[in-house]
């Protein structure tokens, strides 16, 4: 298992595509844990990153904790851990000082950050999305459901429903955003993102999206000012291999 320092994608001012279903499957150091690295800062089982993580059937993960937090949106299959069963849709934020042995009886698909939430004050946060009410945005053709915002931190994540994207007009995000799209597709004048895909927006950056197809993403804003940056000293591809 490699350990050594890496930066993935670590120039903050740069725009980053990651089509992640094109990707090839990279080990983890628990058998039957494998995972895609689209970010990561520092050492590999140590630093910032941001993944795709699939469980087999009955894997397990040995107990760990969690040094800055950790963020899970479960986006296939069933997740769990000592505090319960996380179907798709759910969404766990772990702060600092937890601690958990995850499992998955059935098989799971994750979007998971790692190191991205300092703070010990931060509130633990476990929402099963698709039990809560999509809220009308004043952006026409969209919904939203919040995900975590907590005062003195500065990141919010929340998903977003997308029923036309061609109608939506242009998006701004002037401290820079993540956007991975859950479910549907949509594209832009650089380029087309299916299902899985995943997007960072430099500060001051925009999206204008194109589709007639409905389309599910989360978002994350203010992150930036947590992160470390890096010039990149590998690719996301070479670090699979």
């Amino acid at each position: 298992m490699n350990n050594k320092y890496q930066a993935i994608h670590g120039d903050l001012s740069k725009r980053v595509v990651v089509d992640t279903q094109a990707m090839s499957w990279s080990p983890s150091p628990a058998n039957k844990v494998w995972r895609k690295r689209l970010h990561q800062v520092g050492p590999g089982e140590s630093g910032q990153v941001t993944s795709i993580v699939r469980y087999e059937p009955g894997a397990r993960f040995h107990k760990h904790d969690h040094p800055e937090g950790e963020e899970i949106l479960v986006l296939e299959g069933v997740f769990s851990d000592e505090q319960g069963d996380w179907p798709a849709g759910s969404y766990l934020l772990n702060p600092e000082g937890f601690c958990h042995a995850p499992w998955s009886e059935t098989g799971c698909t994750l979007f998971v950050k790692l190191r991205q939430f300092p703070g010990h004050d931060r509130e633990r946060v476990a929402i099963q999305t698709r039990d809560q009410a999509w809220q009308s945005s004043v952006r026409r053709s969209v919904q939203w459901q919040k995900l975590y915002a907590q005062d003195p931190y500065t990141d919010f994540m929340r998903l977003e429903a997308w029923d036309s994207p061609d109608e939506m007009g242009q998006i701004n995000f002037p401290q820079g955003a993540e956007v991975l799209v859950i479910k549907g597709s949509f594209s832009d004048e650089n380029g087309h993102y299916g299902t899985h895909s995943w997007l960072r927006i430099p500060a001051g950056g925009l999206l204008n999206p194109i589709s007639d197809d409905y389309c599910e993403v989360y978002i994350k804003e203010g992150g930036f000012s947590y992160l470390r940056e890096a010039l990149d000293t590998v690719s996301a591809e070479a670090a699979a291999e």
